[in-house]
């Protein structure tokens, strides 16, 4: 009987002329299509081994609709759209900020064409790149100069490289993190060839003990922003006007690393103790370390503001090339900043800004139309629930803010079976499982979204 199955399997040529897989060649190489070809007739083989049968004509089309699919997932791409719903705003493992559409629009014009990346337009001699962002950062922050590298390790890596390699830098042991992907300042400190200094508790560090550590050998005084944790109870800490006082009196700077980098103020959200960075200017750090794709809103950067004499010997340190932002990054992180050039703007038009400023009943009213969408849709339960959320990214940790979710159920599938389809679907959708329930929280979901989640969740059902 499977012999005669085997005899009615098509060629690899008869596959490649049907028109369905005609149509493929256009947008991929003939190799990539014959070879998907002749995976899915050897997949056929093992399935008729095992008595499954195959007829004919109709079989050829099962065939090369097999093979369309095949070609579609295996070269799609590995970077792709996701619809984030699970309202965590700076959620890491999805690029954390989105960007604003200026920022997007200015990184793709630098990547199709030249730009003045290194050029004085009006001498035509060579510049810096810096330029492109420094005045802009200089305005926003009040500080003397500023530069920018890849990300916030590596403006801490540099900084402590330039002005502290061989020698100490005295940091609280409360401040001591480690944050996402095994990022600890011991071992930044390290990488860097600065000399940990650690002085103070866990949970109490006066600016005495500060002052007992500095030695010959200390090149400069550090804060770090606890970022992803927070220390309650019998705490306390210097503050940075007693580390800038200090420093000033040992002549020895004061780096301020702030980490997620907030130029708008979210108090009036509720949010507490996240530290601006035109205040930690303003308090005299002598450099100010933060991220550009945080708070902030922007691609992924690390942020160096401050004296001008520090942030020159910064640039000249060797490593700055391999740390230095491509045209793109540059492209955005200048859209992104001047967009708060008009801070009413910046309020409109950055994502995270918006997201986090969403009110409430907006919220509810898109979650009632979609949980309606959803709710029509055979097979499954949509309701509108109130939850709280996190901002994430290290960034304003256990500082919980309210949202409203669409809270879903499919008949005959689990809560785990839908996420996992809808997280493996086109577009890839993440929601949070939380109680019992699926929920769509649409407090990160662009509202141009919304159709294509109500159709991802309809795929995922089917």
């Amino acid at each position: 009987m499977s012999a005669n199955h085997y005899r009615h399997l098509p060629s690899v040529n008869q596959i490649l002329e049907s028109p369905a897989v005609q149509s493929l060649l256009g947008t991929h190489a003939h190799d990539v299509v014959v070879d998907s070809i002749r995976q899915e007739l050897d997949q056929l083989r093992a399935e008729i081994s095992k008595g499954v049968g195959f007829n004919g004509v109709a079989g050829l089309e099962i065939l090369t609709g097999r093979v369309v699919e095949r070609v579609a997932r295996e070269q799609r791409p590995n970077l792709r759209t996701v619809i984030n719903a699970t309202g965590i705003v700076l959620h890491t493992n999805l690029g954390r900020a989105p960007m604003a559409e200026e920022a997007a629009r200015a990184a793709h014009e630098a990547s199709r064409a030249y730009l003045n990346l290194e050029l004085d337009l009006g001498t035509g001699q060579r510049s810096s790149r810096q330029i492109a962002i420094r005045n802009w950062l200089c305005r926003l922050t009040g500080a003397e100069s500023a530069t920018a590298v890849n990300n916030c390790a590596a403006a801490t890596v540099i900084t402590l490289r330039t002005l502290a390699a061989g020698r100490e830098a005295i940091v609280s042991r409360g401040q001591l993190i480690e944050i996402g992907g095994s990022f600890r300042i011991p071992e930044i400190m390290a990488v860097s060839g600065a000399t940990l200094r650690e002085v103070g508790t866990t949970n109490i560090t006066r600016i005495a003990d500060y002052e007992k550590a500095i030695n010959p050998n200390t090149a400069l005084l550090m804060r770090v922003h606890h970022s992803n944790y927070r220390v309650i109870g019998f705490t306390e800490s210097a503050s940075l006007e007693e580390l800038v006082a200090l420093g000033r009196k040992h002549n020895l700077p004061v780096i301020d690393d702030v980490g997620s980098g907030q130029l708008a103020d979210l108090s009036g959200l509720g949010f507490q103790d996240e530290p601006m960075i035109r205040t930690s200017v303003a308090a005299g750090a002598d450099l100010v370390l933060f991220s550009g794709d945080k708070l902030l809103g922007g691609p992924q950067a690390g942020i160096i503001v401050g004296r001008k004499d520090l942030i020159q010997r910064i640039e000249r340190d060797p490593l700055m090339r391999a740390f230095r932002l491509d045209k793109m990054t540059l492209a955005a992180l200048e859209a992104t900043l001047r967009l708060y050039l008009d801070e009413q703007r910046a309020w409109r038009d950055v994502p995270v800004l918006r997201m986090l400023a969403m009110p409430l009943e907006e919220l509810r009213n898109r979650a009632k139309a979609v949980a309606t969408q959803l709710g029509s849709i055979s097979g499954v339960k949509a309701s509108v629930q109130e939850t709280q959320t996190f901002v994430g990214g290290g960034s304003l940790p256990a500082q919980a803010m309210p949202s409203i979710a669409v809270a879903i159920a499919a008949k005959g599938r689990s809560d785990d079976v839908l996420a996992e389809r809808l997280r493996t679907g086109t577009p890839a959708v993440l929601g949070r499982i939380q109680d019992g329930h699926l929920l769509l929280d649409l407090r990160t979901v662009f509202p141009e979204q919304e159709a294509e989640l109500v159709a991802s969740v309809t795929a995922a059902i089917g």
